[in-house]
Parts: structure tokens; sequence; C-alpha cells
């Protein structure tokens, strides 16, 4: 363990591979309890379309990576408020429009100009300073983001129409976990791939949610999951010569098969309410 951080990029790797584990999960706890967990996915795929386009017209990948999904997050938002009923199918159409755009980007460039490999299945090893630095910034505005208005996200993913009567921006809000959403798939595909990223968001969380009791108690938890996972896949990997994005995605999987055996949710016991304190106070306030 203390040969392999003595290694210059294996102590950024693992710096990294923390960072993610944090803000993966935290992010990912709101998206999937507002059953919106394949939303890394499409938002990979145009994460791909960006790098394709950037590689096409020379510009750096990580930047036109993050403009692509920034763009596409908000409009996937737009889109879904309107046709609020068809979630998933909005989804699917900026799923497959990501893709259709990597394709021919991908196609008209007869020079190459990116690696296709770290792009969709990461380079931790190969993480840089300057990327340490633009993660760990990222990673500080997300955990600020979340502690600002931790109460008003809460309220808004268990019940999103209450919180508009309520007074509070949900446009707004929205709008901003939207783009920290796209930021930290853009970013992540250095780290563990456009491929693999979205499962950092999901399996964590689903982790916690067989054990946990509270909303609160579910993001801890995933956050937990999320580093130890990253622990030991890097450790594996290292040492048995693994791909380190699919060795700490498959320990995430490992622990999701645990955390099913070993869960306290029993009939619905264990499992994050159903409605957050806010919406209690709420009804509360109508009763009366």
């Amino acid at each position: 363990m203390l040969e392999m951080l003595e290694m210059e990029f294996m102590q950024r790797a693992w710096l990294a591979g923390l960072i993610m584990a944090i803000i993966c999960p935290l992010i990912g706890s709101f998206l999937v309890l507002r059953r919106q967990s394949l939303i890394g996915d499409g938002l990979g795929h145009i994460a791909f379309a960006g790098v394709a386009g950037g590689a096409l017209f020379n510009y750096s990948p990580v930047l036109s990576a993050a403009v692509a999904t920034i763009i596409g997050a908000l409009a996937i938002e737009v889109v879904r408020v309107k046709l609020a009923d068809a979630a998933e199918m909005v989804l699917a159409i900026f799923f497959y429009t990501g893709m259709a755009l990597a394709v021919i980007f991908t196609s008209m460039n007869k020079d190459g100009g990116f690696n296709l490999g770290s792009v969709l299945f990461g380079s931790l090893m190969t993480v840089s300073s300057s990327d340490l630095y633009i993660v760990a910034f990222l990673g500080l505005c997300t955990i600020i983001f979340v502690i600002l208005f931790y109460r008003p996200l809460q309220y808004i993913t268990f019940d999103e129409v209450s919180a508009k009567v309520a007074g509070l921006p949900v446009e707004k809000l929205n709008m901003l976990l939207a783009i920290l959403t796209a930021l930290t798939i853009a970013l992540s595909m250095r780290i563990v791939g456009l491929l693999l990223v979205s499962a950092m968001m999901v399996i964590p969380v689903a982790c916690a949610l067989q054990t946990a009791r509270s909303f609160s108690g579910t993001i801890l938890q995933s956050i937990c999951y999320g580093v130890i996972a990253v622990s030991l896949g890097l450790t594996l990997s290292y040492y048995a010569n693994l791909a380190p994005g699919g060795t700490i995605v498959l320990m995430n999987t490992c622990f999701f098969g645990l955390s099913l055996l070993l869960g306290k949710k029993k009939t619905g016991q264990g499992a994050p309410p159903d409605k957050c304190c806010c919406c209690e106070e709420e009804e509360a306030k109508g009763e009366d």
C-alpha cells in the first residue's frame, strides 16, 4: 500500500478518485430519488459527441465535452419540464442524438486527434496536476452547493409541485443541479470514462438505499460506499494490473450485492421516507 503511494501518478490517481467518489454519489442521490438514474448515460453520450467535435475542430476535448454536456443538460431539463410525464423518453432521445453526433464527428475526423479508449473507459493513471486541480475545484463547488441548498433540494427531490407552491426557486435549482451534473460527467471522463461515470452516480446510492433509514443517511452512506469502492478498486487494479475504472465499478457492484444481503430494508423499513420533513411541515400547516 505504502509502496503504491510513493509514486506521484498514483497519489494524483488516489486524490482524483476519492474526490469523484464523493461528488458522484452526492449528486447521484438527488438524481436517483427523482427517477433520473439514466441521465448520466444520456449526458455521457452528449459528452462523447463534444469530445469528437472538439477533436474535429482542434479544441480541447475536456472543454468541448463540458460545453456540450452543459448545453445538453439544460436542454434536457427544459424539455423534461414541458414533458413531465415522458421523462424517460426525453432522456432516450438525447441519448441517441448524442451517440449519432459522436459517430458523425468521428467519421468526419480523418486525422484522429483523441484517444477513444481513454474517453470511454478513463485513464486514471494519467491524471495530471491540472486535472486534479479542476476536479478538486468542482468537488468544492458541489459540496458548497449541496450544503447551502440542502433543504430546498430535499424538498424538490420528494415533491417538486409542493416546492413550487411553497415559493422555492425550483427551476433555478434544477438548472444548477443539471449544470453540476454535466460538469461532473465531463470531467470524470478522464478518471473512470464516459461509459462508467453514470455507474459511480447510481450504484453507491443504490447500495445506500438498502441500508439507510433517512435521506441524509442515504447521502452519507452512498459517499462511504463510493470511497471504499475507489480505494479497494485502485489497490486491486494496481497490483493485479487491471483497468482502474472497470475495477472500481465492479467493486461498487459487489457492494450492492452485499447491501442486498445485509440491508435493513424489510417491507419498506430502512428506506428513505416517501416525504421529507419540509413536505410534512407544509401538510401540517394546510390541516391547521
